[in-house]
């Protein structure tokens, strides 16, 4: 089992930053009637979602949020010693993101950047890098930038996938704190279950052909490239509400967390029905597991943050938490993680 303890680390603050144009699924032409369009809205629980322009990728979306977080915490830029970007919507194949965006938000030369290609589980695992890289103090503060442009990836003729992911940026602010409560973390893998959900081409294993932009249909409602987002919606379901919950029992029983004390649980945003299965079998009360599907679908990496920043900003900022988080998803990736916050800034959404 993979557990982690680092503690001299804390959350000192949030933010998000999402596109300005709204697609409401009700309008989505996928859907042959009103009565489908209705069903997958209950089910799903997305109602509608932020598509980003042509021309703005995740690390304009990331630049905005950290924009806000550093001047909402009164942050100077040239105490900002690492920088982290977990997306798998990154701006090129090479450069490195975390290169750019060091740049365009005018930090210092002298700071450790790095990107880390990750979905949905990407906000606990790069909380994770982030956390261990300050923990000894030798780096004193960091910013953890996460989100994707997932509809970029996504046929419009694929009712299985547009109608359920939107896109968003988010910035998470981490500070070397001598004695404080620090991150308790459990973490999981299995590429066996890689083609669950998946691009097939675009990469270095199956490069770019005329082949790639061909368009297929795959059953009743999908139709794809091969450039397109393929999601095995069953295989994923059983995953999620397996390993989900899995990990987060294997998380409070490793680290003897009473889960009944926990404040919130904040999942990854998959979709509502997937989310209540889990939140049933983890046997948790609806007021302690917010949801900000209804607003903004799946936006992959960033939904726990998101989550926390449009459905619990009051409360974080003024009372302190206990909270639990667990991301699941493409890789198949999956990981937990028990923090705690003291009223700290949850800055206002930004819309670009």
């Amino acid at each position: 089992m993979a557990f982690l303890e680092i503690q001299n680390v804390k959350l000192s603050g949030l933010s998000a930053c999402v596109p300005k144009t709204i697609l409401e699924n009700k309008d989505y032409p996928g859907f042959t009637s009103s009565e489908e369009a209705e069903k997958f809205m209950t089910t799903t629980g997305v109602y509608r979602k932020r598509i980003s322009a042509a021309d703005t990728c995740t690390s304009d979306l990331c630049l905005h949020a950290a924009e806000k977080l550093i001047a909402d915490l009164k942050w100077d830029k040239k105490d900002i010693d690492c920088l982290i970007f977990v997306s798998q919507t990154h701006d090129y194949i090479l450069p490195a993101t975390s290169c750019l965006l060091q740049n365009r938000l005018g930090l210092k030369e002298e700071i450790f950047a790095l990107d880390i290609s990750l979905g949905c589980s990407g906000w606990v695992y790069g909380l994770q890098v982030l956390a261990s890289l300050l923990s000894h103090g030798h780096f004193k503060k960091g910013l953890l930038l996460v989100g994707d442009t997932i509809l970029k990836s996504c046929s419009i003729e694929d009712k299985s996938t547009y109608p359920l992911f939107g896109d968003a940026g988010t910035a998470s602010a981490l500070e070397f704190s001598p004695n404080s409560v620090g991150f308790k973390f459990h973490n999981s893998t299995d590429g066996e279950g890689f083609e669950a959900i998946i691009i097939p081409d675009g990469g270095y294993r199956n490069e770019v052909s005329p082949l790639s932009f061909e368009m297929v249909k795959m059953e009743s409602g999908i139709k794809i490239n091969k450039l397109h987002i393929l999601l095995d919606g069953m295989n994923v379901f059983s995953f999620g509400i397996s390993k989900a919950p899995e990990s987060v029992n294997n998380l409070s029983q490793h680290f003897s967390i009473d889960l009944q004390g926990i404040n919130f649980f904040v999942f990854h945003q998959a979709n509502l029905f997937m989310n209540e299965k889990i939140r049933k079998k983890l046997r948790l009360p609806e007021e302690k597991v917010p949801y900000s599907l209804k607003n903004y679908g799946n936006t992959s990496s960033a939904t726990i943050p998101l989550t926390m920043v449009t459905e619990l900003k009051k409360q974080l900022e003024t009372t302190h938490n206990k909270i639990i988080a667990c991301g699941f998803g493409v890789g198949l990736s999956w990981g937990s993680v028990y923090f705690e916050t003291e009223k700290f800034i949850c800055s206002e959404i930004v819309e670009i």
